[in-house]
């Protein structure tokens, strides 16, 4: 879709349709009461008929508006003036959104960028106008073979500003919008292709293939022998059950200060999960396809960094494997030794993201990190407490915690944090070696992360658990690209300092 930024008065716009919201009850925006005062009252008029009271998710399509150039009035419920807020915006502009392509309009002007959100001003606004409507615009047909060619939808919206001053701020809203949009979809495609399509050689392919379209992009894949050499057993064992070899993808983008530690990010990227020798369960696994969504959102985050030519140096990690059972898969109680030197009793080979992650991590100092974040579709047990709306966040540097917070508050794209305390350490203990890859049933999701701080006390480090979040089931399956909006915040906070 194309984003154009303008100011001007909505009766003044020859349009296929003006979009402008009502709130309850019953109360007109100032740019529909603009409407209304070239219309005659015509939306007042209506309005008082009980066609529309302004609730959230209401909306009603006008034709031959009197006083109108444009073609279409799509009036908007808002709900409350005083409870708009981040979450109630997203819905709206949603709204507008589904609305609009049913219309058959091809493009619009919009107002709704001009509401007035609790502590938001006119950049954020337009940014997640962009966000939002590429979003609910995304659709994954790559494997259909007959293609809805003929579904008319909107292909430029005009989001308009106040006054003419605030145009180059609705041009910059716009570029970061837009740039942040083509990583999230990266994320999503990668994600909701098929396990016998996305390989562990699929993300290296696409991993060279981002550096190939961006210049700042310098792209390393590492093969067996040579994660072999560097004794990452941890990770090899994952693999040792599958006929696809695994890789070691690694994105370095320097564009920041010469010198400067880079932000590194590790993306779990086991493209399929069967739980190994401890096999999952058969309903619902055709899901664990998306077992890389951690990776997927790694190159991603790569991507919009690159298109958006951010001043950061940056490093994207990834593991892939496949975790199958086979004659050569590792058993329940085996024992491995990972690139830092710490043994490990694989008790579930089902907690495999770990085992991958611990020799990314470890293969990360060499970057010499400032900090360094991991992504992965951990456990279920985030699922259970944080359900679908919260990415699970641990750390062992409580300002990167709270960066990571406030740039998931900012994007709409939010975390929780759990505890990371000492007491828990002890859940993992092994007779056998230094440490199990499971800790029983109680508090999975901080014994993972357990797991994880050991193999991170060189850094600052944080994790991010987004096994409720990378993906929706039910009738609307599909991976959301979370949290790459919270990424790309979090990166772009940090080059504007």
């Amino acid at each position: 879709m194309e984003f154009i930024i303008k100011s001007g008065n909505p009766e003044k716009q020859r349009t296929a349709c003006v979009i402008v919201g009502i709130t309850e009850s019953r109360k007109l925006t100032p740019e529909a009461k603009a409407i209304d005062q070239v219309s005659k009252k015509h939306l007042s008029n209506l309005i008082r008929r009980g066609d529309m009271d302004g609730k959230t998710g209401q909306s009603l399509v006008l034709y031959n508006v009197p006083g109108m150039l444009a073609d279409r009035v799509l009036l908007v419920g808002c709900g409350r003036e005083r409870d708009l807020d981040d979450i109630k915006y997203k819905k709206i502009i949603e709204n507008s959104i589904k609305q609009l392509n049913e219309t058959g309009a091809s493009e619009a002007v919009s107002y709704l960028s001009q509401l007035p959100i609790k502590g938001r001003d006119i950049h954020w606004k337009v940014k997640q106008a962009v966000e939002i409507s590429n979003e609910c615009r995304y659709e994954f047909n790559e494997f259909k073979s007959k293609k809805n060619r003929d579904k008319k939808t909107i292909r430029k919206l005009v989001l308009t500003v106040p006054s003419r001053r605030e145009l180059p701020t609705g041009e910059d809203a716009i570029k970061e919008g837009m740039g942040i949009s083509k990583g999230v979809k990266l994320t999503r495609d990668l994600a909701n292709r098929p396990a016998n399509v996305c390989t562990p050689s699929h993300l290296a392919l696409q991993a060279k293939q981002l550096a190939k379209s961006y210049k700042n992009l310098k792209v390393n894949i590492l093969e067996t022998q040579e994660m072999e050499n560097l004794g990452m057993h941890s990770l090899l064992s994952v693999s040792a059950g599958s006929a696809e070899p695994p890789k070691l993808i690694t994105l370095e983008y320097y564009n920041g200060e010469p010198g400067k530690k880079p932000i590194v990010l590790v993306g779990k990227g086991v493209t399929f999960d069967t739980g190994g020798i401890s096999i999952k369960p058969s309903p619902a696994m055709d899901e664990m396809k998306y077992d890389m969504c951690g990776a997927a959102s790694v190159l991603g985050v790569m991507c919009a960094t690159a298109e958006l030519g951010l001043p950061v140096n940056l490093v994207g990690v990834v593991p892939a494997v496949e975790n199958m059972p086979s004659g050569t898969a590792t058993k329940p109680g085996d024992i491995f030794t990972s690139m830092s030197g710490q043994t490990i009793e694989v008790l579930n080979t089902d907690a495999e993201g770990r085992l991958i992650l611990c020799d990314a991590m470890t293969y990360s100092d060499r970057f010499n990190p400032d900090v360094v974040i991991d992504i992965a579709t951990l456990t279920g047990a985030c699922v259970i407490a944080l359900g679908k709306y919260a990415t699970g966040l641990l750390s062992n540097h409580s300002p990167l915690a709270n960066d990571l917070i406030s740039a998931g508050e900012y994007s709409n794209d939010r975390a929780w944090q759990l505890p990371l305390w000492e007491e828990y350490q002890s859940m993992i203990d092994s007779p056998f070696a230094d440490m199990a890859n499971i800790g029983g049933r109680e508090a999975g999701t901080i014994t993972a992360a357990c797991f994880l701080s050991r193999f991170a006390r060189k850094y600052r480090w944080a994790h991010l658990d987004i096994a409720g979040t990378a993906w929706l089931s039910g009738a609307n399956k599909g991976a959301t690209g979370r949290p790459v909006r919270m990424l790309m915040q979090y990166i772009i906070n940090k080059s504007a300092k």
